[in-house]
């Protein structure tokens, strides 16, 4: 971190969270980087909030993509970037009941043509895997590969990457004000100036705001709360516990430890961008569906905590050039997923920019399904 903006810069990055973060690792070895981060310290947010894991099919069929390139990445990186991978094995269950069995027979077909290791289960195998789960939940889809991620250690390996590769960060730093001149812009954030030659929007639930202070039409980026809870149960439920996620979207858990679970009633609350905290009937919410699935005894509600998870009209993450101003990056929407999503995200992101182009599955996918300009 330092203590003052430069003068100048190639690339001024707006927010320093996942995304931010991950960009400027992947692109500062190749261009002179900025990053500015409004908080006193980076990843408060959506980022920090998170209660990460890979799930392949987590996001939707197009996203998938993504995910799944991401998955070597965040499993072996570098050794240059880190000493150790950022995933611990989970396994994850996409339950339904016995009504939804046609839904969840979708959802393997649909994932199972893309490659995802998914497969069906049903009766006695749902209740080895979920102990206590109630009469009339009879369907699933297992993915084996589901993994958690330790998002602190992956946050701060990018950040760490990023300076080691020259790029700055500067907290304490909103953005005030940023006018288009020639040959890029002249931007105040913290108090101070510099001149970019581009920015990248990078700044989660704010994005739109971020947008408007540059002259950029917004995008339609909607930022939405979502509740976790960490429950002490009193019976030992087990840490390796799958992550379970309903079908139809009114829950997920998770084992955290023996006897606790994370769990979310899967909110999606519009919001507007700030420091969200849980809404007391959304905590009630959870408890109530959790004790519709298993006959769990909650012995306290240890913690909760709300996030901000923002997605653009599609719900699929936006990245490149605005269509009105390709000295305006966009790296935003990322919903739920820009966790398991950023390596690849970050590395097409920064080809665009000038870094090289990837191999592999990532160089495989077409960024161009992710531009802002994708539906015009």
């Amino acid at each position: 971190m330092i203590a003052a903006l430069p003068s100048t810069t190639d690339v001024l990055i707006v927010g320093a969270g996942i995304a931010g973060a991950s960009l400027a690792a992947a692109l500062a070895p190749y261009r002179q980087v900025l990053m500015i981060e409004a908080e006193d310290m980076p990843g408060r947010h959506a980022t920090g909030r998170s209660a990460a894991f890979w799930h392949e099919s987590y996001g939707g069929a197009g996203v998938q993509p993504l995910s799944a390139a991401s998955f070597a990445f965040l499993d072996s990186p570098p050794a240059a970037f880190s000493d150790r991978g950022f995933l611990s094995p989970r396994t994850a269950l996409t339950l339904g009941r016995h009504e939804e069995a046609a839904a969840v027979d979708a959802f393997v077909a649909e994932f199972s043509a893309q490659g995802v290791d998914v497969t069906r289960l049903a009766g006695a195998d749902i209740a080895k895997r979920i102990p206590g789960i109630r009469p009339g939940w009879t369907e699933a889809a297992r993915e084996p590969a589901c993994r958690d991620i330790d998002v602190g250690a992956l946050h701060a390996a990018y950040l760490r990457a990023a300076k080691r590769a020259g790029a700055k960060l500067v907290t304490r730093a909103p953005l005030e004000a940023a006018r288009r001149v020639g040959d890029g812009w002249q931007v105040r954030a913290g108090g101070g100036d510099v001149h970019a030659a581009l920015i990248v929007n990078a700044a989660g639930a704010w994005a739109d705001a971020v947008a408007a202070l540059c002259g950029i039409a917004p995008l339609g980026i909607q930022p939405l709360r979502r509740t976790v809870l960490q429950l002490r149960l009193g019976v030992p439920v087990p840490a390796e516990l799958p992550l379970v996620v309903h079908i139809g979207g009114e829950f997920y858990f998770k084992g955290e430890s023996e006897g606790r679970i994370w769990l979310s009633p899967h909110d999606e609350t519009p919001s507007i961008a700030c420091d969200v905290v849980p809404d007391e009937l959304d905590v009630a919410l959870a408890i109530d569906r959790l004790q519709s699935v298993v006959d769990w005894p909650i012995a306290a509600v240890e913690r909760k905590w709300a996030g901000l998870r923002s997605f653009a009209p599609d719900r699929m993450p936006v990245f490149g050039a605005d269509g009105g101003d390709p000295a305006f990056i966009w790296c935003a929407g990322q919903g739920g997923v820009g966790i398991q999503t950023a390596p690849a995200i970050s590395a097409l992101l920064a080809a665009q920019l000038g870094a090289p182009a990837p191999d592999g599955a990532i160089g495989a996918i077409d960024a161009a399904s992710f531009t802002p300009t994708r539906s015009a």
